[in-house]
């Protein structure tokens, strides 16, 4: 039996629904690293929300992981709408998961990105998946938006 998944953001709330749609459904998200002099380090990833926690893959040796491994607390948002609206942030912390199958056996992630490896012409999920093979995990401890 999979133990249930304790959902992070409420839903009862107007923004709570708009976020936790958008978290489910948007293909790209901005996640925030610092780096070791103290600049904010914004790079666009691929993720998965779980309604507890975020998943993303990053080829090894990237700033954003020395940057996690330093300090682990990072911000994800999603872009706005046409008119500045629907901002979502989340704050948490982030940290390497070795728990987490590879993206290519991740059915969820493949759902998500299959269609997006292939147009982009990334190669198979399995040489994406030897590229991408750390896993990334983000507990959000805040969200705010509008």
């Amino acid at each position: 039996m999979t133990a249930a998944i304790k959902t992070f953001i409420d839903t009862s709330t107007p923004f709570g629904k708009v976020a936790e749609r958008r978290l489910r459904a948007e293909p790209i998200g901005w996640l925030t690293t610092v780096s070791a002099d103290g600049t904010p380090q914004p790079n666009a990833v691929w993720f998965l929300w779980d309604g507890a926690t975020l998943l993303m893959y990053s080829i090894p040796k990237q700033a954003k992981l020395a940057n996690i491994a330093r300090n682990p607390h990072v911000a994800l948002n999603l872009d706005s709408k046409k008119h500045g609206d629907n901002v979502v942030i989340l704050t948490g912390t982030a940290a390497i998961d070795t728990s987490a199958p590879p993206l290519n056996k991740n059915r969820t992630y493949m759902a998500k990105y299959r269609a997006e490896i292939a147009r982009l012409r990334l190669g198979t999920p399995a040489k994406m998946a030897s590229e991408y093979s750390v896993a990334v995990r983000i507990t959000p401890k805040k969200l705010r938006g509008f």
